[in-house]
């Protein structure tokens, strides 16, 4: 089954509308084709948005029975329970129903992806958090010196990451290494909070500007992602949130 065809069918194959056959070749490709598992992730981030009961309200009680009782006196005096004002309301409607699915296709082609490609790098940003607390993959400089490690990330990329000397606020410089985030090297500086390790990742924010940093947890871990002069930075770590916060304004400041 090739991309175009599996792309086609993944609304069935969500659905459970495809006969066993298919549903099996679908499932195959997804496994082997980040493409088209790209293209399910995002459907199934869409199915899950549009169900949020926020966006669902409870009819009042009654509604139905008032509904019915209203459209059987119209009946029985002849009329349409809309009358003259039907064609009017059939146009405004037709006219909302326009601006609500403009409004989806932006949101699907604007807002969805940059929440996908975010989603994906915190998700790296974990995993990449997992990997270095394995024996020996801490760090590639060991040290506790900003003038040993910022130098070491300023020979091995091609941007000049900012490493600050935190121990006296209680978050000594652990070391530095290289790591490869958002399909490109970046630069992990690392730091200690009494036993736990914060990894501070570094590299160049291309959409300029500014962002305060956002709040997430993965998988038992706090993650916060903030923009700042022409920089994009995770700060990840099992300490608890309010501690790394603290570090973030440290290193932000």
């Amino acid at each position: 089954m090739g991309c175009e065809d599996a792309q086609e069918l993944i609304h069935g194959y969500m659905d459970g509308e495809l006969d066993l056959r298919s549903q099996l070749e679908i499932e195959r490709h997804i496994e082997k084709c980040e493409a088209c598992a790209a293209v399910y992730q995002v459907q199934q981030r869409v199915r899950s948005a549009i169900a949020h009961p926020s966006l669902y309200f409870q009819a009042p009680a009654g509604l139905d029975r008032k509904i019915a009782s209203a459209l059987r006196k119209a009946e029985r005096a002849g009329r349409s329970p809309l009358g003259k004002s039907w064609p009017k309301l059939w146009r405004a409607a037709g006219v909302a129903a326009a601006f609500a699915i403009a409004a989806a296709v932006i949101w699907m082609a604007v807002v969805l992806p940059r929440r996908s490609s975010e989603d994906l790098i915190a998700r790296d940003v974990v995993a990449s958090h997992v990997r270095s607390l394995m024996p020996g993959h801490l760090t590639d400089v060991p040290s506790s010196d900003q003038h040993t490690v910022k130098p070491w990330f300023n020979g091995r990329l091609d941007f000049s990451p900012p490493v600050k000397d935190l121990a006296a606020e209680g978050f000594p410089l652990v070391g530095g290494r290289l790591d490869y985030l958002a399909q490109a090297p970046v630069a992990a500086a690392v730091y200690r909070r009494r036993q736990h390790y914060i990894n501070l990742f570094m590299w160049p924010e291309s959409r300029g500007g500014s962002a305060k940093p956002g709040p997430q947890a993965r998988q038992g871990y706090n993650l916060l992602h903030w923009t700042g002069a022409g920089m994009n930075f995770w700060a990840v770590s099992d300490l608890n949130m309010g501690e790394l916060e603290e570090f973030v304004r440290l290193v932000s400041s």
